[in-house]
């Protein structure tokens, strides 16, 4: 394991952490302090947090981008940050109750929507924000783009109705919540920085044995992240395999079957010549 490996070493994060202590290198504080510089960070931090943050970093130094960065053409990308995402925040911390309108898919739009808000997830595929709520008219739970909710209002909540809610969203999420078990191979340790970062938007708990210095990643899914979770699986290739989790095994088992199948490669693992 080489030196900066050691710097993130799981153990010693998972340490600082329930100390309450929080590491950042230099080079993150001046990615920080640049990225501060930029018009939307007026729009993504109220300006008490944005004075505080620009503060705190007055001593460091900014990146220098221009020396490191070449910026080719591309197509035009969605932004990360949208304008709703702080009022939506503070929403849900304050378990308040919402009245939007909203459009859908075939161009619809609905309107005067009473419900609860409970979560904001962002797509690592679509790269777009979801609101999660819950709809107190017909007790389901939607999901919504915030680029399709039109308006959003405040509405009071009774706290009884706000525990009942709480309640059936909980009931709901374990139905469409799984877990996967995966291991890293003990040869690829010292690319354990890695390969937690391709899990970074799953939550998670990574375990380890000491005594064969293997760490395992237990990984929480819902339902519509299993697809992402495989993809990762496979970007990771030879340095993880499944360890429970019977869906991922099954399509791991499936895509590489094919990929054999693909590329001439016989059952005992010899390539196939042209004319078997």
């Amino acid at each position: 394991m080489n030196l900066f490996e050691k710097i993130f070493n799981y153990q010693i994060i998972s340490r600082l952490e329930d100390s309450g202590a929080f590491m950042v290198t230099a080079h993150e504080r001046a990615w920080l302090k640049t990225m501060l510089g930029h018009p939307a960070a007026r729009e993504a931090f109220t300006p008490e947090t944005l004075e505080k943050l620009r503060s705190i970093l007055e001593p460091d130094e900014t990146l220098d981008t221009h020396r490191y960065l070449l910026e080719k053409a591309r197509s035009v990308e969605k932004q990360v940050y949208h304008p709703l995402l702080r009022t939506v925040r503070r929403l849900i911390q304050g378990k308040s109750g919402i009245c939007l309108s909203y459009k859908v898919k075939d161009g619809r739009v609905h309107t005067g929507q009473h419900g609860c808000p409970y979560k904001l997830e962002y797509s690592m595929v679509k790269r777009e924000w979801y609101l999660l709520w819950f709809h107190l008219r017909s007790h389901s739970f939607m999901s919504t783009r915030l680029q399709n909710i039109l308006s959003l209002e405040a509405e009071p909540l009774h706290p009884q109705t706000a525990g009942a809610v709480g309640r059936k969203i909980g009931k709901l999420l374990d139905f469409r919540r799984s877990e996967a078990l995966i291991e890293i191979i003990p040869m690829y340790n010292e690319e354990l920085s890695r390969i937690l970062y391709a899990f970074s938007s799953f939550e998670k708990d990574v375990l380890y044995d000491g005594d064969t210095d293997t760490y395992r990643v237990k990984v929480t899914v819902m339902g519509d992240q299993a697809e992402y979770l495989l993809s990762k699986i496979r970007f990771l290739g030879k340095r993880v395999r499944v360890v429970e989790g019977n869906y991922l095994k099954r399509r791991m088992l499936e895509a590489s079957a094919k990929a054999l199948d693909r590329y001439g490669v016989g059952e005992s693992g010899e390539a196939l010549s042209p004319s078997s």
